[in-house]
């Protein structure tokens, strides 16, 4: 197969014998790794999935309840006690797997109730239950019992796995242990991190600025660059160009003297200008396309003349980035097509739908000639883009082979004692946990996988007055449900908030409203495992910029070396790529985009993924030799329809007076309830979601 039949275009109505020849040439029937998905469902050994009664699993059911209503003291078995259970391992469709929504889903349907009967009523109590094992949840369970050592803590979550977001990946390629991240990338924030997250981040033996000098690999890449692929469908033609010109806005050189720093910098601007020209002269972009790039990447122009720089910056905020280089800088439209993902990564929408202040602050090109004051005044910024301009932040960057479900596993080492062997930050990402020691009846703190809580009410008198909280989930096997609950003292809701409304609806009708005011950000982080990276290599690129395509990139995951764990050194060894999509609607309002993506996730088959995932690795690396059929080892797609919690964008939302955005309202203690979760923050980052992990656990102590 040449890359020219690799690349042709689809037929608009194929013929079925030619589906199945290109199938066969991206290899969609080779047997990779894909841990006996069918129709996104594990089977056979090795499977262990959410479901309590999936197939392959016969003998580890939950038992018959013992009667509606009934009480039971035995803990439940679930699928997590099963030997070999191990869900990082597992491939195929990840993320919100297969198993962990159904249940959520049926209670905000209504139909929970029909199929689930009566709860089986367990005789377990708690001192705490936390709802959701993210980073979140785990933080105010650490947070509760160090506050009260004796403590019994249970921590209920839907999914599979813990750390919510956070979650590991693991490829064994070769025999290799190679791992990434399904989600949370790194421990960084726009701002400095609060007194409890940073001593989180201690007691975890966490020091950010030491691991990255000690275990950051950069040279692995020597030599290697980033590239954009211009896709056919978008641009006209497939083409791979590498060597991409600094992208970001120049910078003002404060230490060059009055002499020479202005010629010192025009020359530094010609050099950029010649740079872009240069690269972009071999694109398919038509040459005004071509100028309009130049200019916007390279030139000093006012285009706002005789106002402030705080006028300029009340005008930004108003405008999308887009608009600005339609309207403002006058650039020709086939220009955005350039730039329409680029805040993709941040914001989950594109540059239509994100305003052109918080560009400029993030460091986008097209600003250089307003000299805008590098501060916060003068407009509204977003949560992210309000930290790149307030000055004193102190660094506070650092990436996991897997991302941050490192903290989550340091988190459950901290909780669980015997659950995870080793003893420091360094030791976590080779270390194996034991998913059996979880839930077990003589832990402190037990976590309980594939429960989904499904209604969580005060016992005893009202949120007032009550004595205690009820928590019921449920566990599904498809179409089927059952139900059990447990009691505590006090509840941490540290889930999705908007799903709150529908388990606990005592809730007042004004903080209803206010947790159903954020839509979370879909997004899919999929990672796939190759035999080697030999075509990155003969194409001299580490990172690719798709901004047409399925996933809108393409790039070498980061090279980290740390404890024993050993990241591949050479162009053979088998390695991880990263590939990113966002599933957003341009044209509509960002809440209204995200509604959109959240239907495309979940409606989007693994299948479809992996034919475009071979589709695109086989167009933009076939210049490298790469061949799809030949060169995957396993494919893991990270699918989150509701990533990233939603940060207020001055474009589509208001500006709320101090204590009135929807999510302080949402996050208001009710009795012996409190609300955690980053979006309690209205901002996705790992220190907000521990903030609002230790927020709620001292509300509830106060209260209680």
């Amino acid at each position: 197969m040449t890359a020219s039949d690799l690349n042709a275009d689809p037929d608009p109505d194929p013929d079925p014998d030619t589906v199945r020849d290109r199938d066969a040439d991206l290899g969609m029937d080779r047997d990779i790794t894909r841990r006996d998905f069918l129709n996104g469902i594990a089977v056979g050994a090795g499977g262990l999935l959410a479901s309590a009664w999936i197939p392959g699993m016969a003998g580890h059911a939950l038992p018959t309840p013992w009667g509606a209503g009934a009480s039971q003291s035995a803990p439940i078995p679930g699928p997590q006690d099963a030997p070999g259970y191990y869900p990082p391992a597992l491939t195929g469709m990840r993320g919100s797997h297969p198993g962990s929504y159904e249940v959520a889903h049926s209670v905000r349907d209504g139909t929970f109730w029909k199929a689930a009967g009566i709860p089986v009523r367990t005789s377990e109590h708690y001192d705490l239950v936390v709802v959701g094992g993210g980073i979140s949840g785990l933080s105010a369970a650490y947070f509760y019992r160090a506050r009260n050592p004796s403590a019994r803590v249970l921590i209920l979550d839907n999914h599979d796995d813990f750390g919510g977001h956070a979650k590991r990946n693991e490829f064994r390629p070769r025999g290799r242990l190679l791992v990434s991240n399904g989600g949370t990338w790194s421990i960084e924030s726009p701002f400095n991190y609060s007194t409890a997250a940073a001593g989180l981040m201690t007691a975890l033996g966490i020091d950010p600025p030491a691991l990255q000098a000690k275990c950051a690999r950069g040279a692995v890449y020597k030599g290697l660059r980033a590239g954009v692929f211009f896709d056919r469908e978008t641009f006209g033609s497939d083409r791979l160009l590498v060597g991409v010109p600094n992208r970001a806005r120049s910078e003002a050189q404060p230490d060059r003297d009055a002499t020479n720093g202005l010629a010192a910098e025009q020359a530094e601007r010609a050099a950029k200008a010649a740079a872009w020209q240069q690269f972009l002269a071999a694109s398919p972009l038509s040459p005004a396309a071509q100028r309009d790039i130049v200019r916007i990447q390279s030139e000093v122009m006012d285009y706002m003349p005789g106002l402030s720089s705080d006028q300029k910056k009340d005008k930004l905020w108003r405008m999308s980035y887009k608009t600005y280089l339609l309207d403002v800088v006058k650039a020709d439209p086939r220009v955005i097509p350039f730039y329409q993902t680029r805040t993709h990564g941040l914001y989950g929408i594109g540059i239509d739908a994100v305003p052109a202040q918080d560009c400029w602050a993030i460091g986008f090109p097209g600003f250089d000639g307003l000299h805008l004051d590098a501060t916060p005044t003068g407009g509204r910024l977003s949560f992210t883009a309000l930290g790149d301009v307030t000055p004193g932040k102190n660094p506070y960057f650092f990436h996991f082979p897997d991302g941050n479900a490192s903290i989550a596993r340091l988190l459950v080492r901290k909780l669980v004692p015997g659950a995870i062997p080793g003893h420091s930050a360094e030791d976590i990402v080779t270390a194996h946990a034991d998913y059996g020691a979880l839930d077990r009846a003589a832990n402190a703190v037990r976590i309980r996988l594939n429960s989904t809580v499904v209604g969580v009410k005060h016992i005893g008198g009202d949120a007032t007055s009550a004595t205690g909280v009820e928590i019921t989930y449920g566990q599904s096997n498809g179409a089927s449900h059952k139900a059990y609950t447990v009691r505590a003292d006090g509840v941490v809701l540290a889930a999705w908030n908007m799903m709150i409304p529908y388990i606990c609806p005592e809730l007042p009708a004004t903080q209803q409203t206010a947790l159903k005011y954020g839509v979370k950000v879909p997004l899919v982080y999929t990672a796939v495992a190759l035999k080697n990276r030999d075509a990155f290599d003969k194409l001299g690129v580490a990172s690719v910029t798709t901004p047409g395509m399925y996933h809108s990139s393409v790039s070498l995951d980061v090279p980290v070396t740390i404890g024993d764990y050993r990241y591949p050194e050479t162009a053979d060894d088998p390695v991880v790529v990263r590939m990113e999509r966002t599933p957003c609607q341009p044209g509509l309002s960002a809440r209204d985009q995200q509604l959109v993506g959240h239907a495309d996730l979940l409606t989007t088959s693994f299948e479809t993924f992996e034919r475009s995932i071979r589709d695109q690795l086989g167009r933009v690396l076939g210049g490298g030799g790469f061949d799809p059929a030949r060169d995957i080892d396993a494919i893991t797609v990270n699918r989150w329809p509701h990533g990233y919690a939603y940060e207020y964008n001055p474009l589509w939302d208001p500006e709320w007076a101090p204590g009135q955005a929807p999510n302080e309202i949402a996050r208001q203690r009710h009795g012996r309830i409190t609300i955690a979760c980053e979006d309690a923050a209205a901002a996705s980052y790992t220190d907000q979601a521990i903030d609002q992990g230790h927020r709620a656990v001292e509300e509830l102590l106060s209260a209680t």
